[in-house]
């Protein structure tokens, strides 16, 4: 018999869009937490904003973010929305939200309010800026970038900034979320109270860039500039083979000498540029460009046969495309190929995480919007009649479509 998951058993109300809480909530889901999610009437903004669908709302990113998950559409601003979101409140185990503080707090969602009635509730917001001048601004994930540093990086190495081509920020708030929720179970498993968490994107980003590129500032006064160099340099990159690039890393000197005897360079075994860590970090330069020169007379698959035989760490430079065939992923079963009710053959994205030894399993599709309204009121308490009267009045939606998804589970 398996063991459970960790978070089977508890039950998070989700009341956040677009990547950053949705990529929280989704882990959460992945340790066996049940997920509720409430859509305004017209659904989260990612059903259309992450790309084109046979439906028309169903993205490819939506349903990457979304799977396992139940939908919920409410009209937040109703005021007969109230006790459906007590109900709500009063049932859940973690409430996590990115809606603005103030916004929240007109909602009668912020953490006093429910606290004072829900005190074993867990009260979680994603913020753009934590307390301080920057406090209620709008913010995105390249506009974090841009205020915590990540953007400012590539001027440094490029001459020009740039952002990293995904949602860095929200995917490193999210995860940071959920770990955080994680820690506040455990906590509440003690002391039989919950609490109020905030994630402040800006500054949990920009922890990350100064935690590894503060460098030399880190010293009062600074004994140089900030920045990695070694990450830094212009050179530091995949490098190009005869029909195509790797990906090479070497850290340790053992390391070192095993690429320069695999490349046919042993000469520079004695060059004192390249004799100790604290020497390569010095002539980075110099390094990266015998790397450069050494691999381009070779194609691909030998450098990959030569440097891991060498147990020099190296992998291929992968596109989306070549990452799908990849016989790792393939075989961990993170790619799993399914039917969508809506959309048809899919590949989803499992997660990485194994529990007990065991891959993680998908659980069932990205949801219709509202599409669980009728039997989450239903498991609340509310009867026929008082649903129809939420449906008349405006209050829910009811998710009702053409071609309505289904569990994969069933």
């Amino acid at each position: 018999m398996s063991e459970p998951l960790p978070l089977e058993g508890v039950r998070v109300l989700d009341l956040t869009s677009v990547v950053a809480g949705p990529s929280a909530t989704l882990r959460l889901a992945d340790m066996g937490a049940e997920v509720i999610k409430i859509e305004t009437l017209d659904g989260d903004l990612l059903r259309t904003l992450g790309g084109a669908s046979k439906s028309g709302s169903m993205s490819p990113k939506f349903m990457h973010f979304n799977r396992s998950k139940r939908s919920v559409a409410l009209d937040l601003k109703h005021p007969q929305c109230r006790p459906v979101l007590e109900r709500l409140l009063g049932e859940s185990d973690i409430f996590i939200t990115n809606i603005r503080p103030e916004s929240l707090a007109r909602l009668g969602l912020d953490a006093v309010t429910c606290l004072a009635k829900h005190p074993r509730l867990i009260h979680c917001i994603i913020t753009g800026f934590g307390p301080g001048p920057y406090r209620g601004r709008p913010a995105y994930d390249t506009v974090i970038q841009g205020a915590a540093g990540v953007a400012g990086l590539f001027i440094k190495r490029d001459g020009r900034p740039s952002y990293a081509p995904f949602l860095l920020a929200d995917h490193v708030v999210g995860e940071v979320t959920a770990g955080a929720i994680a820690a506040m179970l455990f906590r509440r498993s003690r002391t039989g109270r919950g609490g109020e968490l905030e994630i402040p994107m800006m500054e949990t980003l920009a922890a990350f860039v100064l935690q590894e590129h503060l460098g030399a500032a880190t010293f009062r006064p600074a004994r140089g500039e900030s920045g990695d160099s070694r990450i830094l340099a212009p050179d530091n990159l995949p490098i190009a083979t005869a029909n195509g690039w790797v990906s090479v890393t070497c850290n340790t000197d053992p390391q070192v000498h095993a690429f320069l005897k695999a490349v046919g360079r042993p000469e520079l075994l004695d060059d004192p540029r390249f004799k100790t860590v604290a020497a390569r970090f010095a002539a980075s330069k110099d390094w990266f460009a015998m790397r450069a020169d050494a691999l381009k007379h070779q194609p691909t698959e030998y450098w990959l046969r030569v440097l891991t035989e060498a147990g020099v760490p190296v992998m291929p430079c992968h596109s989306i495309e070549s990452m799908l065939e990849d016989p790792h992923l393939v075989t961990t079963g993170l790619l799993q190929h399914r039917d969508h009710p809506i959309e048809g053959p899919i590949i989803d994205v499992a997660s990485a995480v194994r529990f007990d030894g065991q891959a993680s399993a998908t659980g069932f599709s990205a949801q219709s919007s509202g599409q669980d309204t009728h039997a989450v009121l239903r498991e609340l308490g509310f009867g026929e009649a008082d649903i129809e009267a939420f449906r008349q009045s405006g209050v829910i939606g009811d998710g009702k479509m053409a071609g309505q998804t289904r569990r994969a589970s069933e």
